[in-house]
């Protein structure tokens, strides 16, 4: 079964999976073997003034519309595009009085296109929205008194002149997008800023060792009135050699979690128990629990001690960074660090973590060294861990070998940044904002390596007078969350 640019996958029933996908032809690391536009797709509530509600993109100066006051785009292009999808909205927020919830809107997006084309296939799609699934049965509790205020909230901002659906059909829309909403995130990847519903996604099983990723491409609309416009959408990629019949497998949780970990998080936030190869056997749990071997291998009881000591630790960060107190990060990273260092492995997972807080904390506050020195300890045990072509794994190299260059580290910076390019190219291809900004910082990195191996003292000469001229590139304030997760949840 194929529809429009789905040519070269199938819909097929995967065992003990329900529906999945599988290649109808090869592909080799870094081909896209789908793009899709979003079916619907909204900004997040935190964030509906700073993203642009067509492409997402952060941008310093929106437009806001005019009528409901309440969308922002970043041009007349971006708001030509989206009044199809705004217009039914545009009207129901000034009757309304207010904007809904995110989920509401996503919601209403989604029942005015039924309204407009139905609710079977649409141009492209292998399912229809009424054949995803929604686990509404599954429901915790919490998670239905949640689906009844939605449900109520919904019904007050459906406007009466608007098709009228049964209350068993929103339910199932709201399920369908708890379980389907894909997390989008600004042009950089460093951002989640909205969800949205990709209905050929959805068919995709999991596998914590993916043979695919999904990246999100935000488009470009800038280039209007050339062969080089594009349209928002995600792509899934290939990250290693896919025969014809494989079945195509994406990663819904991060795989830097002991596979216990992971299937707890699977089957809370998708009602499924993993299968895997990885989860069934434990691979690379050995990696993530490593202690220090040889002779000062410490007892059990000591780990034990590390271990709680990393995860209290860990507490007191996450409340000291949502204060904005940068300085006791550092602190209590360092505190940390001095314990683990004597019992934890280089590959330990309550290790790398603070490894990871330290050396993005101390480069907002511009304590490079310190910084490039936990990074690459950092990026030595994910290399360990991570699959080679894994797009996490070429974020963080990304940004340790910037912080490396920060520090006047050029070999170690350009070196990494070159591992990072490579990396991205598969991930996310030659034509992503993420890898054409890498590839300009491998450029200029370059240049600097052949002058400094020319003549160092020229070159920290020309580096002191340049960062003098101009005021330094700050990395970006250290963010809370955990990197974008693949589909979004409400916690």
């Amino acid at each position: 079964m194929t529809k429009g640019g789905m040519e070269s996958v199938e819909v097929f029933n995967s065992e003990g999976k329900g529906r999945g996908l599988k290649a109808q032809k090869e592909f080799l690391p870094g081909d896209v073997i789908f793009a899709e536009p979003a079916y619907a797709a909204v900004v997040f509530d935190s964030l509906t003034h700073l993203i642009c509600h067509t492409c997402f993109k952060r941008q310093e100066r929106l437009h806001r519309c005019g009528q409901c006051k309440f969308a922002y785009y970043c041009d007349r292009t971006c708001q030509r595009a989206a009044w199809l999808n705004h217009k039914n909205e545009c009207s129901a927020i000034k009757r309304h009085g207010k904007a809904p919830t995110e989920n509401i809107r996503l919601a209403a997006r989604i029942m005015w296109k039924i309204e407009r084309e139905g609710s079977g296939l649409s141009e492209g799609c292998l399912v229809s929205i009424d054949d995803l699934q929604n686990h509404v049965d599954s429901f915790g509790e919490e998670e239905k008194k949640e689906l009844r205020v939605d449900m109520e909230n919904f019904l007050e901002f459906w406007p009466p002149q608007s098709q009228q659906f049964g209350m068993q059909y929103i339910s199932h829309i709201f399920g369908v997008i708890s379980c389907n909403g894909f997390t989008l995130s600004d042009q950089r990847g460093l951002q989640a800023v909205g969800v949205g519903i990709f209905p050929n996604l959805c068919q995709t099983n999991h596998d914590c060792w993916p043979n695919c990723t999904v990246i999100f491409n935000n488009g470009n609309h800038e280039a209007v009135r050339s062969m080089f416009h594009t349209q928002m959408r995600i792509e899934l990629r290939a990250l290693t050699k896919i025969a014809p019949g494989d079945e195509l497998t994406v990663s819904y949780v991060d795989f830097l979690n002991l596979s216990e970990e992971r299937r707890k998080q699977l089957k809370k936030q998708y009602y499924f128990d993993c299968t895997c190869e990885h989860c069934k056997k434990q691979i690379k749990d050995d990696l993530m629990l490593a202690v220090k071997e040889g002779e000062s291998k410490p007892s059990a009881e000591t780990v034990k001690e590390v271990v709680q000591f990393s995860k209290d630790t860990l507490e007191k960060i996450s409340k000291a960074r949502m204060e904005g107190l940068y300085h006791e990060v550092v602190k209590l990273c360092r505190e940390c660090l001095k314990k683990q260092e004597p019992v934890l492995g280089d590959t330990n997972i309550y290790l790398l973590r603070i490894l990871s807080i330290a050396s993005e904390v101390l480069s907002y506050l511009q304590m490079f060294e310190e910084a490039a020195e936990y990074a690459k300890r950092m990026v030595d045990g994910y290399m360990k861990i991570y699959h080679p072509n894994n797009a996490q794994l070429g974020m963080a190299v990304m940004r340790a070998g910037v912080t490396h260059w920060h520090a006047g580290l050029i070999e170690a910076g350009h070196g990494l940044i070159c591992k990072a390019y490579a990396i991205l190219l598969i991930t996310h291809g030659p034509s992503h904002p993420i890898t054409k900004d890498l590839e300009v910082m491998r450029v200029q990195t370059e240049m600097e390596l052949r002058m400094f191996q020319q003549n160092e003292l020229m070159y920290y000469k020309m580096r002191e007078a340049a960062l003098k001229n101009q005021k330094i590139q700050v990395m970006p304030e250290p963010s809370n969350e955990a990197a974008p997760s693949l589909f979004h949840k409400k916690e």
